[in-house]
């Protein structure tokens, strides 16, 4: 997984989805009865990604074949042989249901991995990497925020063109992160000079931390292959978990393993959408329940498919076939969400009385926490009616985002009196505020000396307030007035204070 440690072997129970997901669609049986709309072939309305005018006989010899024989056929990397593969044999060896259910997953995807792999001429073990990543779950998501079949990390993924915003993330984009994927491990392989195995290490634990390895052994004259570099556990142990995988695949029966057979042709194909559609919709058309259709589309974030930006959506031959036909004779609107942009900074209560719906609700599909500000500028899923009936833009689709800022209490200005030796840095503290925030506050540098006695003005949360002129009325050294800090012109802001009159923006993606 892109710059970062994988856990072992990880996967956790199947969902019932893919549990109850068809094994290969009768892809021939359908192409044999393709239906017509309009005139027009269905075939002529699917789109093949790698290549949309080739035209697939599904009757053919070769979509027949199995597609393991393919991946064997093209394996070249060198092999890997240690007491680790050994291990990692054995783990994969006593968990045949495990390995069932990553093998089924597999099948949906591996088709057109292999395709891309062969097209760029790179070694075919890397399809099986997303074995030893994800267990073959789009779905996956790791502790250190690695998401997909592939893995990435949110900052390597917008590297790749990998968008992640509030609609979608694509690091979960069958086709998207598999692109992604291999442009980085080719720009690794590139990097460490031909050498995958380095470049699968850079893949795993970060490119700079195997160049500074190799660098190590350089300067002391040892060797800079793989078994020789200083590397953690988690990456020593990478390659002889994807080498023990290769291992299995290369012969099953040796392991008392058994590989489902996958044929040699698509399991899904994409259909081109030129307008919004919910999800549910979109799921009915094509008759499959919602999770399964997530399994083909597991990028999307919010109930609906935007098409500007995606443009596309991918299903299972027949399903395709089916959501085509239905989408055709389909009455009334498509799309039952669409996007709002927050005029000015306000609350969900507020925003949501502005676009028609209830609180609770926009909450919900926003995804808003209690006790929660929307930000000037912020992107919501709204109902779409009225004057918000309209298609999202691409613009909006490609970069939409939501800040979120707490509720604060408002604040009091209080005059303390510093105390013998105090300076703005320690009567800060003492106060639990940030020193650049109390230096702006009264016109001073942050590490200015104050003499015993010397007005400070302070801007403090209510209950704070009134502590401090409590010990006022007491005779204490705090000399406070009780004057309300009633907008931002009465309480200078700093962008660091950690007590402030506008709320800290909390970026959400």
């Amino acid at each position: 997984m892109p710059d970062k440690t994988t856990a072992e072997h990880h996967d956790g129970p199947a969902t019932t989805a893919e549990n109850s997901a068809p094994a290969a669609p009768q892809l021939a049986e359908a192409q044999r009865q393709t239906p017509t709309l309009d005139g027009l072939k269905l075939s002529t309305l699917l789109a093949d990604e790698l290549d949309p005018e080739a035209r697939i006989d599904l009757n053919s010899p070769a979509a027949q074949s199995d597609l393991w024989e393919r991946i064997r056929a093209g394996m070249k990397m060198p092999e890997h042989d240690n007491d680790l593969v050994r291990k990692a044999e054995a783990w994969y060896a006593a968990r045949p249901d495990y390995v069932e259910r990553m093998t089924e997953r597999s099948s949906r995807y591996l088709f057109h991995i292999v395709e891309e792999i062969e097209r760029r001429g790179m070694p075919m073990e890397l399809a099986l990497l997303p074995f030893i990543e994800s267990a073959f779950r789009t779905d996956a998501q790791s502790s250190a925020k690695a998401v997909g079949m592939w893995q990435f990390m949110p900052a390597t993924g917008r590297d790749f063109d990998l968008v992640q915003n509030i609609f979608r993330d694509d690091r979960r984009d069958v086709l998207a992160s598999t692109r992604a994927a291999l442009d980085y491990l080719q720009r690794l392989n590139k990097m460490f000079d031909g050498d995958w195995q380095l470049a699968l290490a850079a893949y795993n634990w970060g490119q700079g931390n195997v160049a500074r390895a190799v660098a190590r052994n350089q300067k002391a004259g040892l060797p800079t292959n793989y078994d020789s570099l200083r590397m953690p556990d988690e990456t020593r142990y990478y390659l002889p978990k994807l080498q023990a995988v290769k291992n299995i695949v290369l012969n099953p029966q040796a392991y008392k393993l058994s590989l489902p057979r996958i044929e040699n042709h698509p399991y899904f194909l994409s259909v081109n959408i030129d307008r919004d559609i919910d999800v549910a919709l979109a799921a009915r058309l094509a008759q499959m329940d919602e999770d399964q259709f997530k399994l083909f589309n597991p990028q999307m974030n919010k109930p609906v498919i935007l098409a500007a930006s995606s443009g596309q959506i991918l299903l299972p031959y027949n399903n395709a076939s089916a959501f085509v036909e239905n989408l055709a004779r389909h009455r009334g609107p498509t799309a039952s969400w669409t996007a709002w942009q927050a005029p000015r900074t306000l609350s969900p209560a507020d925003a949501a009385k502005q676009v028609g719906m209830s609180e609770q609700t926009l909450r919900d599909v926003n995804r808003i926490p209690p006790r929660m500000l929307i930000k000037q500028g912020s992107t919501l899923l709204v109902a779409r009616h009225g004057a918000n009936d309209r298609d999202v833009s691409e613009h909006m689709a490609d970069n939409a985002s939501m800040a979120l800022a707490p509720v604060t209490p408002p604040l009091r200005r209080v005059t303390v009196k510093a105390r013998s030796g105090d300076t703005v840095a320690r009567l800060a503290k003492r106060y639990r505020l940030d020193d650049d925030q109390v230096a702006q506050w009264n016109k001073m540098g942050k590490r200015a000396s104050l003499k015993s006695g010397q007005t400070v003005v302070l801007y403090l949360p209510g209950k704070t307030a009134q502590r401090t002129l409590a010990k006022a009325g007491k005779g204490g050294k705090a000399v406070a007035s009780a004057r309300q800090a009633k907008s931002s012109k009465n309480a200078p802001r700093s962008r660091n204070a950690r007590v402030a009159t506008a709320p800290s923006r909390t970026a959400v993606r």
